[in-house]
């Protein structure tokens, strides 16, 4: 069968390309973490200005970045679905929506516990603090949304609503640093300048990175997965499924 944009769009394919990916992004994430913990908590070199409290980098800015990430590819599968009547889209937008609440709240947590040495206080209202909490309200509301609505395709269609009006706040998160003046610093690492840290700093949190890519990749499948069984509870293919004839 030739591989087409469109081969693996049915629930039965991707229920079964899913279930051979999702070992080999755990397998992954393991040892990704495993070696960026290491080189972020033992072998890079202590800050000069902020010493070893610096190291909650290495959790707190891939959680950041997937929480912003996350929130725009659900809200895409969430519009897709919305667009095309396409069902398997709109599951995989209801997956991603706890693991972006995840990784919002990941990032809020560690930067309050990096905000109380260097600000000295866990929380300030800053510009790019409070964009944060509100994604992470964001991505409660739709899971709540999808969640009170019993008819699904009403569901899919209001939390879809819902995440692409939300995606306006994503580049006031990424912006917010530049358009006022904040006590939250700005980008250590960007794609149109040499980085400012240390290259093995930087090593370590492009693991971490990669780490919680692989931990998405995993949960996400595995969510869509146990959604696809579960809307598609009628169909001939998940009887045979159940009954031992297919994987």
């Amino acid at each position: 069968m030739p591989l087409t944009l469109y081969t693996f769009s049915s629930p039965p394919r991707f229920y079964a390309l899913a279930g051979v990916l999702v070992p080999v992004c755990w397998a992954l994430c393991i040892l990704l973490a495993a070696v960026g913990l290491w080189m972020g908590f033992f072998v890079a070199p202590t800050d000069a200005t902020q010493g070893e409290v610096y190291r909650v980098i290495f959790i707190h800015v891939p959680a950041a970045w997937m929480s912003m990430l996350l929130y725009l590819v659900m809200a895409f599968w969430a519009a897709i679905g919305w667009a095309f009547n396409a069902r398997l889209a709109s599951m995989v937008a209801r997956s991603l929506a706890p693991t972006g609440a995840m990784f919002t709240f990941l990032a809020l947590w560690t930067g309050a516990l990096w905000g109380r040495p260097t600000w000295g206080t866990y929380w300030v209202w800053d510009a790019r603090l409070t964009s944060e909490l509100i994604l992470l309200f964001l991505y409660l509301g739709y899971i709540a949304l999808t969640e009170a609505i019993d008819d699904v395709r009403r569901a899919d269609q209001a939390g879809a609503l819902l995440a692409v009006v939300g995606s306006v706040n994503i580049p006031i998160i990424y912006f917010s640093v530049k358009w006022w003046n904040t006590l939250h610093q700005g980008a250590t690492v960007s794609l149109t300048a040499a980085p400012k840290m240390a290259s093995t700093m930087l090593t370590a949190m492009l693991l971490m990175t990669f780490a919680c890519w692989a931990y998405a990749f995993a949960v996400v499948l595995t969510r869509t997965r146990a959604l696809i069984l579960e809307r598609e509870a009628g169909g001939a293919w998940v009887r045979e499924l159940g009954s031992g004839g297919l994987r």
